[in-house]
């Protein structure tokens, strides 16, 4: 998309996600929250922005933990582990952290299913995809494996839920929530601000997903992705 249009900015990006985002619902399907992405420093450096991109979630998004993703679903999956916020009442344009814990019903371990139709290195120009790209494609949102814990979003401090993530039984990533601008909440109150200068809100009963704290995970055919959270529960996903 940057190739074709240069003056690309986050506003266009944007509003070509919102025209896709149309054209999925004018389809048939519904839509069941929001993804947040590029909330940690490390990602935000290697794009060389400085704010995180969000995304929508649809109903033939969503897998349940330890399902089998069907062979030819996604083009070239990736995984990230993430705390995922249930909503219990909408959330006004301007909350602070108090207001996001007031009005979530629950936090549940989660996995983010990336998956892009840009390359993410053109073949032709050897130019990288940029942070436009990645939004006009939907923030490169593909799905969501939820996990069947929830917890009350006060029990317990979000910046230390971490998981030990593995492919095939083998560790390949950990991380703790504080990687998601310092405060998991945090990535809400980014997401509702945002929504608000558009004239949208996050609403009761969406699933927000709040942003990744470890780097994506590759999955190739014939993968098992398992995220252990500890207390805070477990989620996995097969990729046949």
């Amino acid at each position: 998309m940057s190739l074709r249009f240069p003056g690309l900015t986050l506003d266009d990006a944007y509003e070509i996600q919102n025209g896709l985002v149309r054209r999925k619902l004018a389809a048939g399907r519904t839509q069941i929250g929001w993804k947040i992405g590029l909330t940690s420093k490390a990602m935000q450096d290697a794009l060389k922005i400085s704010t995180p991109d969000s995304g929508v979630l649809f109903d033939d998004m969503l897998f349940k933990t330890g399902a089998t993703v069907p062979k030819d679903r996604f083009i070239q999956p990736r995984i990230e582990a993430e705390i995922a916020f249930v909503m219990g009442a909408d959330l006004g344009p301007q909350p602070t952290r108090d207001d996001v814990l007031a009005a979530t019903e629950s936090v549940v371990p989660a996995l983010e299913i990336l998956d892009t139709r840009i390359h993410r290195k053109d073949p032709d120009t050897g130019q990288l995809r940029v942070i436009a790209d990645t939004i006009a494609d939907n923030a490169a949102n593909a799905g969501i494996v939820l996990g069947n814990e929830g917890h009350a979003p006060d029990a317990m401090d979000l910046r230390w839920v971490g998981a030990i993530v593995a492919r095939n039984g083998e560790v390949e990533e950990t991380g703790l929530g504080a990687g998601v601008l310092n405060d998991p909440p945090m990535g809400i109150v980014w997401l509702a601000e945002r929504l608000g200068t558009q004239g949208q809100q996050i609403k009761a009963g969406e699933v927000v997903l709040s942003g990744s704290f470890i780097r994506p995970l590759e999955a190739p055919p014939v993968s098992q992705i398992d995220a252990d959270f500890g207390e805070f529960g477990r989620v996995s996903i097969n990729f046949s």
